[in-house]
């Protein structure tokens, strides 16, 4: 049980579909959409789950697709000076980010330990600091330690950087999306 009511005749459990721990009708009442977990209509959640669902809801209606087109990156592996210009993207199963260029790697996501976006510093005048990159540190299949990947925002066919901030933006906000749920 996660909450404090007595329960008796009058005063119900109700399961939360999500996490399915018992709470009283009051801290179980928000009915919010589950298509991860094939509920068709908005079901039974208590706050904390609805919270992330709301979260999860909004990062597929708006970030997915951003994820699966991809951008440009510069990247490097490891501590190497030397980069390729690679097409980062997530695999339309979103299990993999796909690294295409002259060579071709995949990083399992599940694998991926920390993210750090890398920034340009802080514009004059104030605002927020602009995305130019991001950090990644993942463990890799039958490899010994942790390996690290560094992607710097690429020019796309047009000379923009536009699309691979986007895709940073939303690869960042894929991180702790993820890392809310785990801690679930």
């Amino acid at each position: 049980m996660q909450c404090d009511a007595k329960f008796d005749f009058l005063t119900r459990k109700h399961h939360c579909r999500r996490c399915g721990k018992c709470f009283c009708d009051k801290c179980c009442g928000q009915k919010v959409a589950l298509p991860r977990m094939c509920f068709v209509d908005p079901v039974r959640q208590c706050a904390a789950c609805a919270l992330v669902s709301r979260k999860e809801a909004e990062f597929f209606d708006k970030q997915l697709r951003v994820l699966l087109s991809g951008a440009t990156f510069l990247i490097s592996f490891g501590n190497s000076e030397e980069s390729e210009t690679m097409v980062c993207r997530l695999s339309s199963n979103q299990r993999y980010l796909l690294l295409d260029g002259a060579s071709h790697h995949e990083i399992e996501v599940t694998h991926v330990l920390a993210v750090q976006v890398l920034t340009d510093g802080f514009p004059a005048g104030g605002g927020a600091a602009r995305a130019t990159g991001m950090s990644l540190q993942y463990s890799a299949p039958g490899a010994e330690g942790v390996a690290q990947l560094k992607l710097t925002a690429g020019e796309d066919a047009h000379g923009s950087r536009k699309q691979a901030t986007a895709w940073l933006a939303a690869m960042h906000k894929a991180a702790k999306l993820l890392h809310e749920s785990r801690d679930q």
